[in-house]
């Protein structure tokens, strides 16, 4: 099996050393193995809910954003590049020091790991072996949720990041996206 054990745990969560500058969770937020696909999240809110839209979303009231925008013509303008600990859905749910992995973080892990598509458990998805110690963490394809249906479960997985995304100022955050076909490390990006 190409499943490789954890190596340690925090706060009841376990994770595997990859050699990188942070520690990776064998699991998703919600789930208790690494093949489930855990819980489905809005970009900063930390419950899951059974509706996912605009209307509903925690940072937009009336059209307007109100944390997380850069931009005063769409909403309150605070800078804020990454999820506060109190929007980020790791840290509500394993708290001690979990968190959602940054931008830059899942470029180390993109650019410092072999990515195979493979089965796990007899789940899609991908492993990511590091090429500086040999470790792997495997990602589920999930699919996401478009307002009330669960999509692209088979053979995509979504990831959030915690970083906002320059790139569409205020309307997006960064992600990593995977089909059986790539692994999409250039347009890590997502409406949320």
């Amino acid at each position: 099996s190409d499943y490789h054990k954890p190596n340690g745990e925090h706060n009841g969560y376990e994770y595997v050393d990859l050699g990188l500058s942070v520690m990776w969770a064998t699991c998703n937020v919600g789930a208790n193995s690494p093949e489930e696909g855990g819980d489905y999240f809005a970009w900063g809110e930390v419950t899951p809910k059974e509706t996912y839209t605009n209307e509903n979303y925690k940072f937009l009231s009336n059209n307007i954003i109100t944390k997380y925008c850069s931009s005063s013509d769409q909403g309150i303008v605070d800078n804020k590049t990454t999820l506060d600990k109190c929007d980020d859905a790791a840290r509500y749910n394993m708290g001690g020091s979990w968190r959602m992995p940054t931008l830059s973080e899942y470029e180390e892990l993109v650019d410092n790991c072999s990515w195979s598509y493979t089965t796990h458990n007899g789940v899609e998805g991908y492993r990511a072996f590091s090429k500086i110690n040999g470790n792997s963490i495997f990602f589920p394809a999930n699919g996401c949720y478009i307002r009330t249906s669960l999509c692209d479960n088979i053979f995509k997985g979504f990831y959030w990041s915690s970083t906002n995304c320059d790139i569409i100022p205020n309307k997006s955050a960064y992600f990593i996206d995977f089909s059986n076909y790539q692994l999409k490390s250039d347009t890590l990006y997502l409406t949320r």
